[in-house]
C-alpha cells in the first residue's frame, strides 16, 4: 500500500520575532487563520539542533483562499543565526516559497505598497505564466505567480503556498527523489540558460538548469481541496559551485527550514523512504502513537533530499475546526482518501485573526 499525500501542508520559516512576522504575513499575504500557536521544546529535532533539545515558539497559519500554510518558527533558547554569506539563487536548499494569486496585477499593486517588498516587475516564466518576486522584512524571498484553483474568497491579494524553489547539485538525482517519494511525476518544463524572470535576484543573472515539477494526478486526502495543486522548481547552478543555505547552522535558524507535506499512512511512507534510500532521520512516534502539538495532534517525521534539504511529513490525527466552540476533528476515524467537505473547512474562517 502506498501513502496518501494530500499536498503541501506548510513551509517552515525561521524568524527572530514570531508574532511580528505573523503580523506581516497576515496583513501582506493573508495568512490569518491560526491552526496552532505552540510554545514548547523541539525535543525530537536534536539531530539538527546541535545535539540539544531547544525551546521554540511556533505558529502555523493558513490562508483560506487555498494552498499550504506558513509555520512561523522562533528559537526562544538561543539567538537564531543568519547565513554568514550572501545566499544566491541555486544555493542548496529552499531558496523561495511560491504563493499563488488569481490576479497577478492586483497582487503586484497591493504588495508594491509594502515598504521594500517587491523585487522587480511581473515577468513571464519559462512555462509561459506570469510571476514576480518579493522579499519579506526578514530577507526571505517569495515568488508570487498567477494560478487557478481557489478554495474560498477572503479578499486577500494572494492565496497560500503553492510550492517552492529548491537549489540542487545533481538535477537528475533530485528529480528522481521528488518523483519517487513525493509524487512529483510531471515535468512541466526543463530549460537551461539565463532567464529574464530571475535576473534581478541575487545570483540570478548566471546560467541555470531549471526544472518545474507537478503531480500528474490530483492529490487525495482530507485536506486535498484546501491545499490544492502544487509545484516544485528545482534549480541547478551551472558554472559555479553552490553553497548549502544552512551550512554550519541549525534547523530553525533564519530562513526556510523545511517543506512539509500532509500525508496519511506514515507506516507506508516509512517503508517507501527506506526502500528509496532516504530513511527517516526523525520520527516523532516510532511506536505509532500520537504527538501533541498544542491545539493539534499527529505524527511527524523528516527525511533529507539528496542535498540535505529537510522534508517533513505530517499525518494529522486531531485538528481544530472551530476553536471557539471546542470543535476538534479526529481524522483517524475517516476514510483517508476522502476530502473533508468544503463547508466544514470553511468554518475555520470564524477563527481568522484580523
Amino acid at each position: 500500500m502506498e501513502p496518501i499525500i494530500s499536498g503541501i501542508q506548510q513551509i517552515g520559516v525561521g524568524i527572530p520575532d514570531v508574532y511580528g512576522a505573523w503580523d506581516w504575513y497576515r496583513q501582506a499575504l493573508g495568512f490569518d487563520v491560526p491552526v496552532f500557536d505552540d510554545p514548547g521544546v523541539a525535543g525530537n529535532m536534536t539531530r539538527y539542533t546541535g545535539g540539544k533539545a531547544q525551546s521554540r515558539h511556533a505558529v502555523l497559519a493558513i490562508n483560506l483562499q487555498g494552498g499550504g500554510g506558513m509555520e512561523i518558527w522562533q528559537y526562544t533558547s538561543r539567538q537564531p543565526q543568519p547565513a554568514d554569506f550572501a545566499i544566491q539563487m541555486g544555493d542548496l536548499g529552499i531558496y523561495a516559497a511560491i504563493i499563488k494569486t488569481q490576479d497577478i496585477d492586483s497582487a503586484y499593486e497591493a504588495l508594491s505598497k509594502q515598504e521594500n517588498c517587491v523585487i522587480g516587475a511581473v515577468e513571464k516564466t519559462p512555462e509561459g505564466g506570469r510571476a514576480f518576486y518579493i522579499r519579506d522584512p526578514y530577507g526571505n524571498i517569495f515568488r508570487i505567480e498567477q494560478a487557478d484553483g481557489y478554495f474560498m474568497d477572503t479578499g486577500a491579494a494572494t492565496a497560500g503556498i503553492a510550492g517552492c524553489v529548491i537549489g540542487v547539485s545533481d538535477m537528475d538525482a533530485s528529480m528522481r527523489f521528488y518523483r519517487e517519494i513525493l509524487g512529483y511525476d510531471a515535468v512541466l518544463y526543463d530549460r537551461s540558460g539565463q532567464f529574464d524572470d530571475i535576473a534581478m535576484l541575487p545570483g540570478g543573472g548566471t546560467p541555470f538548469r531549471r526544472v518545474r515539477l507537478g503531480h500528474g494526478k490530483p492529490r487525495m486526502g482530507a485536506f486535498s481541496r484546501l491545499l490544492g495543486a502544487t509545484h516544485i522548481e528545482l534549480v541547478q547552478a551551472l558554472g559555479r559551485k553552490p553553497v548549502r543555505i544552512f551550512e554550519n547552522r541549525y534547523w530553525g535558524d533564519l530562513g526556510f527550514i523545511h517543506l512539509c507535506l500532509d500525508i496519511n499512512g506514515m507506516t507506508h511512507m516509512r517503508a517507501l523512504c527506506k526502500e528509496k534510500g532516504s530513511p527517516f532521520t526523525v520520527d516523532s512516534n516510532p511506536e505509532e502513537g500520537t504527538f501533541d502539538m498544542g491545539e493539534a495532534a499527529g505524527h511527524f517525521s523528516y527525511i533529507e533530499d539528496p542535498d540535505g534539504t529537510l522534508i517533513e511529513f505530517v499525518e494529522t490525527h486531531k485538528v481544530p475546526i472551530l476553536k471557539k466552540i471546542g470543535w476538534y476533528l479526529d481524522l483517524r476515524k475517516r476514510n483517508p482518501k476522502k476530502p473533508l467537505p468544503n463547508w466544514m473547512l470553511r468554518t475555520m474562517k470564524w477563527s481568522r485573526k484580523r
